[in-house]
């Protein structure tokens, strides 16, 4: 498969047309969801690349064998199916992740904080404003905001009854969702800045690593999530909720 991309292209459009190249931009340390918007001659600028160099990393991901090239297409895909799949795949790992890591946290501290404490409370305080920001954050998508974004969607395909919202129109809580995304985001960098990029000291335990390694699949996957809400999910559902209105 051969990239058709330059260099005003966005970080946001590339993954969203190729999804398998969310593990270069990974590995490079580019944002691909809260930070999508900038284009590739940015984001390689701001980390030391070319352009050539960072397109020669994307296009490995595409060689043939590579995993996820059938990935599902989210942009044409049914609003309510994507919405499905977040809740299960993502929301689903969170209700999962959260717990063991609420428990892997302290135990680190403990076992090690007499030699790295400074640096395992400040993970010990930025993981626990996350848990707190996450938990409101995935209720208020599931309870609200996404029945009334699938109810939207049945409405305008299958003549259903126009949804009554008490949240007015989708725009206002999906800003605010979006808001929360940045804010989880600044916490992952910070977390990823205050231990070095997860680097091991040499008396690392089995469950410090552990720790350090949950850490970062919880990483990978609040980027992923935020990426197909931020960048398919929410702008496909203003537009849908904007069409309710005109039909109204």
């Amino acid at each position: 498969m051969a990239l058709q991309i330059d260099g005003s292209m966005t970080v946001r459009e590339l993954v969203g047309r190729y999804p398998q190249t969310r593990g270069a931009f990974e590995e490079s340390g580019i944002d691909h969801c809260c930070g999508g918007g900038k284009s590739l001659t940015d984001v390689a600028g701001e980390h030391g690349l070319t352009l050539c160099v960072l397109v020669d990393a994307l296009a490995k991901c595409l060689q043939p064998g590579k995993a996820g090239a059938t990935a599902r297409d989210w942009y044409v895909a049914p609003l309510g199916e994507l919405v499905n799949h977040i809740v299960e795949t993502h929301h689903g790992y969170m209700k999962t992740a959260l717990p063991r890591l609420s428990s892997l946290v302290p135990t680190v501290l403990k076992a090690h904080g007499a030699h790295h404490g400074d640096v395992l409370r400040q993970v010990q305080g930025l993981f626990n404003s996350l848990h707190s920001e996450l938990t409101s954050h995935l209720l208020k998508e599931e309870q609200v905001l996404f029945p009334y974004l699938v109810a939207v969607e049945a409405h305008l395909r299958q003549g259903a009854p126009q949804p009554q919202a008490s949240i007015g129109s989708a725009r206002h809580p999906i800003r605010q969702m979006e808001r929360e995304h940045e804010s989880a985001g600044e916490v992952l960098a910070r977390l990823r800045e205050v231990t070095d990029g997860y680097a091991l000291p040499p008396d690392a335990c089995p469950t410090f690593r552990a720790l350090y390694e949950e850490l970062q699949r919880m990483e990978a996957d609040l980027h992923q999530h935020i990426h197909l809400e931020n960048n398919i999910l929410f702008p496909r559902a203003i537009e849908l909720d904007e069409r309710t209105g005109e039909n109204g």
